[in-house]
Protein backbone atom coordinates (compact mmCIF):
# COMPACT_ATOMS: atom_id res chain seq x y z
CA UNK A 1 0.00 0.00 0.00
CA UNK A 2 1.48 3.03 -1.07
CA UNK A 3 1.18 6.47 1.23
CA UNK A 4 2.17 10.17 1.02
CA UNK A 5 5.43 9.99 3.36
CA UNK A 6 4.20 13.51 4.22
CA UNK A 7 1.07 12.91 5.52
CA UNK A 8 2.24 9.98 7.84
CA UNK A 9 4.44 12.36 9.38
CA UNK A 10 2.00 14.79 10.61
CA UNK A 11 -0.72 11.74 11.37
CA UNK A 12 -0.84 12.47 14.67
CA UNK A 13 -1.79 15.75 14.86
CA UNK A 14 -4.82 15.09 12.55
CA UNK A 15 -5.51 12.26 14.57
CA UNK A 16 -5.88 14.36 17.74
CA UNK A 17 -7.80 16.90 15.63
CA UNK A 18 -10.35 13.91 14.64
CA UNK A 19 -10.32 12.99 18.72
CA UNK A 20 -11.57 16.90 19.59
CA UNK A 21 -14.22 16.94 16.59
CA UNK A 22 -15.40 13.94 18.28
CA UNK A 23 -15.25 14.66 21.92
CA UNK A 24 -17.87 18.08 20.61
CA UNK A 25 -19.59 16.31 18.28
CA UNK A 26 -22.50 18.91 16.73
CA UNK A 27 -26.08 18.35 15.16
CA UNK A 28 -27.22 19.07 11.83
CA UNK A 29 -26.40 23.76 10.50
CA UNK A 30 -25.21 23.26 14.26
CA UNK A 31 -21.42 22.54 13.63
CA UNK A 32 -19.94 26.33 14.41
CA UNK A 33 -17.58 24.97 16.54
CA UNK A 34 -16.40 22.65 14.08
CA UNK A 35 -16.63 24.41 10.93
CA UNK A 36 -13.80 27.47 13.14
CA UNK A 37 -11.83 24.38 14.09
CA UNK A 38 -11.58 23.99 10.22
CA UNK A 39 -11.43 27.56 9.38
CA UNK A 40 -8.24 27.51 11.70
CA UNK A 41 -6.76 24.71 10.08
CA UNK A 42 -7.15 25.72 6.94
CA UNK A 43 -5.71 29.36 7.65
CA UNK A 44 -2.74 27.99 9.79
CA UNK A 45 -1.77 26.49 6.01
CA UNK A 46 -2.17 29.33 3.63
CA UNK A 47 -5.65 27.98 2.41
CA UNK A 48 -8.13 30.55 1.81
CA UNK A 49 -11.72 30.10 3.02
CA UNK A 50 -14.68 30.87 2.49
CA UNK A 51 -17.26 30.20 5.54
CA UNK A 52 -21.20 30.52 5.72
CA UNK A 53 -22.55 28.27 2.50
CA UNK A 54 -25.47 26.27 3.59
CA UNK A 55 -25.38 27.94 6.87
CA UNK A 56 -22.07 26.53 8.54
CA UNK A 57 -20.74 25.13 5.82
CA UNK A 58 -17.32 26.57 4.46
CA UNK A 59 -14.77 25.97 1.12
CA UNK A 60 -11.09 25.78 0.81
CA UNK A 61 -9.04 26.77 -2.02
CA UNK A 62 -5.82 25.75 -3.42
CA UNK A 63 -4.35 26.36 -6.32
CA UNK A 64 -1.22 25.67 -7.96
CA UNK A 65 0.26 26.43 -11.67
CA UNK A 66 -2.25 28.45 -13.92
CA UNK A 67 -4.58 25.79 -15.13
CA UNK A 68 -8.41 26.53 -14.27
CA UNK A 69 -9.40 23.03 -14.53
CA UNK A 70 -11.09 22.15 -10.94
CA UNK A 71 -11.55 19.42 -8.69
CA UNK A 72 -14.18 19.44 -5.47
CA UNK A 73 -13.60 16.81 -2.71
CA UNK A 74 -16.43 16.90 -0.27
CA UNK A 75 -16.63 15.92 3.92
CA UNK A 76 -19.25 15.79 5.89
CA UNK A 77 -19.01 17.63 9.34
CA UNK A 78 -22.57 16.58 11.38
CA UNK A 79 -22.92 14.44 14.07
CA UNK A 80 -26.02 12.34 15.42
CA UNK A 81 -28.36 12.58 18.12
CA UNK A 82 -27.18 9.28 20.01
CA UNK A 83 -26.42 8.73 23.49
CA UNK A 84 -22.56 7.51 23.20
CA UNK A 85 -21.88 4.27 25.37
CA UNK A 86 -17.78 4.43 24.51
CA UNK A 87 -16.15 5.78 27.51
CA UNK A 88 -12.38 6.51 26.15
CA UNK A 89 -10.91 9.95 26.43
CA UNK A 90 -11.90 10.94 23.60
CA UNK A 91 -15.78 10.25 24.07
CA UNK A 92 -18.66 12.61 23.46
CA UNK A 93 -18.79 15.31 25.96
CA UNK A 94 -22.33 16.19 25.18
CA UNK A 95 -25.41 14.00 26.75
CA UNK A 96 -27.65 12.83 23.41
CA UNK A 97 -24.96 13.57 20.77
CA UNK A 98 -22.19 11.60 18.89
CA UNK A 99 -20.15 11.16 15.92
CA UNK A 100 -21.34 7.93 15.09
CA UNK A 101 -21.35 7.61 11.37
CA UNK A 102 -17.34 8.83 11.00
CA UNK A 103 -18.39 12.50 9.78
CA UNK A 104 -15.22 13.48 12.21
CA UNK A 105 -12.95 10.92 10.30
CA UNK A 106 -14.40 12.08 7.15
CA UNK A 107 -13.18 15.93 8.54
CA UNK A 108 -9.34 14.69 9.44
CA UNK A 109 -8.97 12.98 5.68
CA UNK A 110 -9.56 16.10 4.27
CA UNK A 111 -7.66 18.14 6.18
CA UNK A 112 -4.62 15.56 5.85
CA UNK A 113 -4.86 15.91 2.27
CA UNK A 114 -4.90 19.61 2.36
CA UNK A 115 -1.72 20.61 4.17
CA UNK A 116 -0.14 17.93 2.28
CA UNK A 117 -1.40 19.64 -0.96
CA UNK A 118 -1.04 23.64 0.10
CA UNK A 119 2.39 22.80 0.97
CA UNK A 120 3.90 20.31 -2.07
CA UNK A 121 1.33 21.91 -5.17
CA UNK A 122 2.46 19.33 -7.43
CA UNK A 123 -0.48 20.10 -9.16
CA UNK A 124 -1.96 22.14 -11.91
CA UNK A 125 -5.58 23.66 -11.15
CA UNK A 126 -7.87 24.50 -8.51
CA UNK A 127 -8.88 22.09 -5.83
CA UNK A 128 -11.98 23.05 -3.65
CA UNK A 129 -12.03 21.20 -0.31
CA UNK A 130 -16.11 21.31 0.52
CA UNK A 131 -16.69 20.97 4.28
CA UNK A 132 -20.62 20.44 4.08
CA UNK A 133 -22.98 20.46 7.27
CA UNK A 134 -26.41 18.83 7.82
CA UNK A 135 -25.59 15.14 6.16
CA UNK A 136 -27.80 13.55 8.56
CA UNK A 137 -31.48 14.55 7.57
CA UNK A 138 -30.95 17.81 6.80
CA UNK A 139 -29.97 18.14 3.24
CA UNK A 140 -26.80 20.56 4.15
CA UNK A 141 -25.06 19.56 -0.06
CA UNK A 142 -28.57 21.07 -1.23
CA UNK A 143 -28.36 23.91 1.10
CA UNK A 144 -24.89 24.15 -0.14
CA UNK A 145 -25.64 24.52 -3.50
CA UNK A 146 -28.61 26.68 -3.13
CA UNK A 147 -25.76 29.10 -1.61
CA UNK A 148 -23.68 29.37 -5.20
CA UNK A 149 -21.74 26.30 -4.03
CA UNK A 150 -20.97 25.53 -7.97
CA UNK A 151 -21.00 29.52 -9.27
CA UNK A 152 -18.94 31.03 -6.64
CA UNK A 153 -16.53 27.26 -6.70
CA UNK A 154 -16.09 25.76 -9.87
CA UNK A 155 -15.78 22.11 -10.15
CA UNK A 156 -15.06 20.11 -13.05
CA UNK A 157 -15.90 16.72 -10.99
CA UNK A 158 -16.90 15.95 -7.63
CA UNK A 159 -16.08 13.30 -5.12
CA UNK A 160 -16.63 12.41 -1.59
CA UNK A 161 -16.11 9.21 0.35
CA UNK A 162 -17.25 7.46 3.03
CA UNK A 163 -16.07 5.16 6.16
CA UNK A 164 -17.21 1.22 5.75
CA UNK A 165 -16.72 -0.86 8.73
CA UNK A 166 -16.49 -4.52 7.21
CA UNK A 167 -13.81 -3.37 4.88
CA UNK A 168 -10.48 -3.81 5.45
CA UNK A 169 -8.02 -0.51 6.34
CA UNK A 170 -6.57 -0.22 2.76
CA UNK A 171 -9.47 -2.07 0.99
CA UNK A 172 -11.88 0.94 -1.03
CA UNK A 173 -15.33 0.45 -2.46
CA UNK A 174 -16.04 1.71 -6.00
CA UNK A 175 -18.82 1.13 -8.47
CA UNK A 176 -20.43 2.84 -11.24
CA UNK A 177 -24.57 3.94 -11.18
CA UNK A 178 -26.31 3.87 -8.06
CA UNK A 179 -24.70 2.87 -5.07
CA UNK A 180 -27.46 4.62 -2.38
CA UNK A 181 -31.02 4.91 -2.45
CA UNK A 182 -33.62 7.62 -2.32
CA UNK A 183 -34.96 8.29 0.83
CA UNK A 184 -38.69 9.62 0.93
CA UNK A 185 -41.27 9.55 3.92
CA UNK A 186 -44.85 9.88 4.06
CA UNK A 187 -48.04 10.70 6.38
CA UNK A 188 -51.58 8.94 5.91
CA UNK A 189 -54.25 10.47 7.85
CA UNK A 190 -57.37 8.35 7.77
CA UNK A 191 -60.76 9.54 9.18
CA UNK A 192 -63.58 7.48 9.87
CA UNK A 193 -66.16 7.64 12.71
CA UNK A 194 -65.76 7.03 16.25
CA UNK A 195 -68.22 4.48 18.27
CA UNK A 196 -68.37 2.05 20.84
CA UNK A 197 -66.21 -1.22 20.40
CA UNK A 198 -68.60 -3.54 21.18
CA UNK A 199 -70.92 -1.50 18.78
CA UNK A 200 -68.62 -0.92 15.58
CA UNK A 201 -71.60 -0.88 13.25
CA UNK A 202 -72.59 2.81 14.32
CA UNK A 203 -68.80 3.43 13.70
CA UNK A 204 -66.85 3.72 10.61
CA UNK A 205 -62.85 1.96 11.86
CA UNK A 206 -60.17 3.49 10.76
CA UNK A 207 -57.79 1.06 12.03
CA UNK A 208 -59.71 -1.54 9.79
CA UNK A 209 -59.13 0.99 6.97
CA UNK A 210 -54.97 1.35 7.70
CA UNK A 211 -54.86 -2.73 7.68
CA UNK A 212 -55.89 -2.58 4.27
CA UNK A 213 -53.96 0.16 2.68
CA UNK A 214 -50.35 -1.24 4.68
CA UNK A 215 -51.40 -4.66 2.60
CA UNK A 216 -52.51 -2.94 -0.39
CA UNK A 217 -48.58 -0.91 -0.56
CA UNK A 218 -47.23 -4.39 0.04
CA UNK A 219 -48.74 -5.29 -4.10
CA UNK A 220 -46.98 -1.60 -5.03
CA UNK A 221 -43.33 -3.03 -5.17
CA UNK A 222 -44.11 -6.99 -5.71
CA UNK A 223 -46.46 -6.63 -8.60
CA UNK A 224 -46.03 -2.90 -10.11
CA UNK A 225 -42.24 -2.42 -10.27
CA UNK A 226 -40.25 -4.19 -12.42
CA UNK A 227 -38.43 -7.32 -10.32
CA UNK A 228 -35.26 -6.08 -12.00
CA UNK A 229 -35.70 -2.61 -10.19
CA UNK A 230 -35.10 -2.62 -6.43
CA UNK A 231 -37.64 -0.46 -4.37
CA UNK A 232 -38.27 -0.48 -0.60
CA UNK A 233 -41.75 1.13 0.90
CA UNK A 234 -42.30 0.48 4.64
CA UNK A 235 -44.95 1.01 7.04
CA UNK A 236 -43.22 1.94 10.12
CA UNK A 237 -45.66 3.53 12.53
CA UNK A 238 -49.42 3.03 12.57
CA UNK A 239 -51.12 4.98 15.68
CA UNK A 240 -54.60 5.15 16.58
CA UNK A 241 -56.84 5.60 19.87
CA UNK A 242 -56.60 5.98 23.41
CA UNK A 243 -58.73 3.19 24.86
CA UNK A 244 -59.38 -0.77 24.99
CA UNK A 245 -63.13 -0.13 24.49
CA UNK A 246 -63.28 2.76 21.97
CA UNK A 247 -63.26 3.05 17.79
CA UNK A 248 -60.79 6.23 17.27
CA UNK A 249 -62.13 8.70 14.99
CA UNK A 250 -58.54 9.15 12.48
CA UNK A 251 -55.34 7.06 12.43
CA UNK A 252 -52.12 8.04 11.32
CA UNK A 253 -49.34 5.78 9.24
CA UNK A 254 -46.28 6.65 8.60
CA UNK A 255 -42.93 5.25 6.49
CA UNK A 256 -40.28 5.06 4.12
CA UNK A 257 -39.74 4.55 0.69
CA UNK A 258 -36.49 3.74 -1.15
CA UNK A 259 -35.54 3.08 -4.36
CA UNK A 260 -32.60 3.62 -7.09
CA UNK A 261 -34.05 5.27 -9.70
CA UNK A 262 -36.66 8.40 -9.92
CA UNK A 263 -38.62 6.53 -12.33
CA UNK A 264 -39.30 3.82 -9.35
CA UNK A 265 -39.69 6.45 -7.03
CA UNK A 266 -42.13 8.56 -8.96
CA UNK A 267 -44.10 4.91 -9.58
CA UNK A 268 -44.36 4.15 -6.09
CA UNK A 269 -45.54 7.42 -4.76
CA UNK A 270 -48.45 7.84 -7.77
CA UNK A 271 -49.76 4.09 -6.64
CA UNK A 272 -49.99 5.00 -3.18
CA UNK A 273 -51.96 8.00 -3.83
CA UNK A 274 -54.30 6.30 -6.02
CA UNK A 275 -54.48 3.44 -3.35
CA UNK A 276 -54.65 6.26 -0.38
CA UNK A 277 -57.72 7.94 -2.67
CA UNK A 278 -59.36 4.93 -3.60
CA UNK A 279 -59.19 2.09 -0.78
CA UNK A 280 -60.97 4.24 2.20
CA UNK A 281 -63.58 5.19 0.63
CA UNK A 282 -64.26 1.75 0.00
CA UNK A 283 -65.10 1.58 3.82
CA UNK A 284 -66.78 5.41 3.92
CA UNK A 285 -63.51 6.57 4.94
CA UNK A 286 -61.58 9.16 3.78
CA UNK A 287 -57.68 9.84 3.80
CA UNK A 288 -55.08 11.93 2.65
CA UNK A 289 -51.65 11.57 2.32
CA UNK A 290 -48.53 13.75 2.25
CA UNK A 291 -45.47 12.59 0.86
CA UNK A 292 -41.87 14.06 1.31
CA UNK A 293 -38.72 13.29 -1.17
CA UNK A 294 -36.15 13.67 1.18
CA UNK A 295 -32.54 12.66 -0.88
CA UNK A 296 -32.47 11.49 -4.13
CA UNK A 297 -30.53 8.65 -5.19
CA UNK A 298 -26.92 8.69 -5.08
CA UNK A 299 -25.59 7.67 -8.60
CA UNK A 300 -22.07 7.58 -9.21
CA UNK A 301 -21.08 8.37 -13.55
CA UNK A 302 -18.99 5.80 -14.89
CA UNK A 303 -15.75 8.18 -16.01
CA UNK A 304 -15.35 9.43 -13.18
CA UNK A 305 -15.88 6.41 -10.97
CA UNK A 306 -13.05 4.64 -13.17
CA UNK A 307 -10.61 7.27 -12.54
CA UNK A 308 -10.77 6.73 -8.89
CA UNK A 309 -10.72 3.58 -9.23
CA UNK A 310 -7.57 3.28 -11.23
CA UNK A 311 -6.16 6.37 -8.82
CA UNK A 312 -6.65 3.14 -5.93
CA UNK A 313 -5.53 0.62 -7.96
CA UNK A 314 -2.20 1.94 -8.38
CA UNK A 315 -2.52 3.37 -4.42
CA UNK A 316 -3.68 -0.08 -2.80
CA UNK A 317 -3.10 -2.90 -5.54
CA UNK A 318 -6.07 -4.38 -7.48
CA UNK A 319 -7.02 -6.95 -5.61
CA UNK A 320 -7.86 -4.03 -2.88
CA UNK A 321 -10.69 -2.20 -4.78
CA UNK A 322 -13.90 -4.26 -4.26
CA UNK A 323 -17.14 -3.87 -5.81
CA UNK A 324 -19.81 -3.00 -3.27
CA UNK A 325 -23.80 -3.94 -3.36
CA UNK A 326 -25.81 -0.85 -3.05
CA UNK A 327 -27.43 0.09 0.38
CA UNK A 328 -30.56 1.38 0.98
CA UNK A 329 -29.51 3.79 3.08
CA UNK A 330 -29.38 7.38 1.53
CA UNK A 331 -26.90 10.70 1.10
CA UNK A 332 -27.11 13.71 0.37
CA UNK A 333 -24.06 14.07 -1.85
CA UNK A 334 -26.46 12.84 -4.13
CA UNK A 335 -27.39 16.50 -4.95
CA UNK A 336 -23.61 16.76 -5.60
CA UNK A 337 -23.76 14.41 -8.03
CA UNK A 338 -26.96 15.97 -9.91
CA UNK A 339 -24.92 18.97 -10.65
CA UNK A 340 -21.37 17.19 -11.36
CA UNK A 341 -19.98 14.20 -12.57
CA UNK A 342 -17.88 12.39 -9.73
CA UNK A 343 -18.03 9.64 -7.55
CA UNK A 344 -18.75 8.19 -4.04
CA UNK A 345 -16.48 6.19 -2.40
CA UNK A 346 -16.05 3.70 0.41
CA UNK A 347 -13.01 3.47 2.84
CA UNK A 348 -12.74 0.53 4.85
CA UNK A 349 -12.88 1.08 8.68
CA UNK A 350 -11.75 -2.16 9.73
CA UNK A 351 -13.48 -4.35 12.20
CA UNK A 352 -13.80 -2.69 15.20
CA UNK A 353 -10.80 -3.85 16.80
CA UNK A 354 -9.34 -0.25 16.77
CA UNK A 355 -10.89 -0.15 19.94
CA UNK A 356 -8.74 -1.34 22.06
CA UNK A 357 -10.30 -0.26 25.08
CA UNK A 358 -12.96 1.93 26.71
CA UNK A 359 -15.72 1.16 23.89
CA UNK A 360 -19.43 0.07 24.02
CA UNK A 361 -20.40 -3.62 23.92
CA UNK A 362 -22.10 -3.01 20.44
CA UNK A 363 -20.33 -3.64 17.55
CA UNK A 364 -17.93 -1.08 15.70
CA UNK A 365 -21.06 -0.32 12.93
CA UNK A 366 -22.28 3.24 11.29
CA UNK A 367 -25.10 5.03 13.57
CA UNK A 368 -24.14 3.07 16.45
CA UNK A 369 -24.11 4.00 20.24
CA UNK A 370 -20.04 1.66 20.38
CA UNK A 371 -18.72 3.06 17.11
CA UNK A 372 -15.53 4.86 16.48
CA UNK A 373 -13.69 5.90 13.62
CA UNK A 374 -10.45 4.16 12.86
CA UNK A 375 -7.36 6.37 13.33
CA UNK A 376 -5.57 4.59 10.63
CA UNK A 377 -7.54 5.29 7.79
CA UNK A 378 -6.33 9.03 8.30
CA UNK A 379 -2.94 8.54 6.24
CA UNK A 380 -5.14 6.15 3.91
CA UNK A 381 -7.78 8.37 3.20
CA UNK A 382 -5.81 11.40 2.63
CA UNK A 383 -3.45 9.70 0.32
CA UNK A 384 -6.28 9.06 -1.90
CA UNK A 385 -7.40 11.94 -2.15
CA UNK A 386 -3.83 13.35 -2.67
CA UNK A 387 -3.03 10.77 -5.87
CA UNK A 388 -6.76 11.73 -7.09
CA UNK A 389 -5.97 15.88 -7.26
CA UNK A 390 -2.42 15.30 -8.70
CA UNK A 391 -3.83 12.40 -11.19
CA UNK A 392 -6.25 14.62 -12.32
CA UNK A 393 -5.04 17.44 -12.04
CA UNK A 394 -1.43 16.68 -13.30
CA UNK A 395 0.40 19.57 -15.60
CA UNK A 396 -0.32 18.76 -19.28
CA UNK A 397 1.76 16.30 -20.86
CA UNK A 398 3.36 15.09 -17.32
CA UNK A 399 2.04 11.75 -17.79
CA UNK A 400 4.82 10.01 -15.51
CA UNK A 401 3.32 12.06 -12.70
CA UNK A 402 -0.28 10.56 -13.94
CA UNK A 403 0.49 6.81 -13.58
CA UNK A 404 2.53 7.20 -10.04
CA UNK A 405 1.23 7.73 -6.80
CA UNK A 406 2.59 10.26 -5.03
CA UNK A 407 5.87 10.10 -2.95
CA UNK A 408 4.96 7.34 -1.11
CA UNK A 409 5.29 4.94 1.52
CA UNK A 410 5.27 1.41 1.21
CA UNK A 411 2.92 0.43 4.04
Amino acid sequence: MNLVEGILGFQSEIRDIRRDIHAHPELRFEERRTADLIAARLDAWGIPCTRGLGGTGLVGTIAAGGSRRSIGLRADMDALPIQELNDFAHRSRHEGRMHACGHDGHVAMLLAAARFLATERRFDGIVHLIFQPAEEGGAGAQRMIDDGLFQRFPCDEIYAMHNWPGFQVGQFGVRNGPVMASSSEFEITITGKGAHAAMPHNGIDPVLVASHLMQSFQSIVSRNIKPVDAGVLSVTQIHAGDAYNVIPETAVMRGTVRTFTIEALDLIEARMRRIVEQVPAAFDASATMSFHRNYPPTVNHPRETELAAEVLRRMVGAQNVLDFEPTMGSEDFSFMLLERPGSYILCGNGDGTHRASGHGLGPCMLHNASYDFNDDLIPVGGSFWVNLVESRLAPVGTEALRAQPSVAHAG
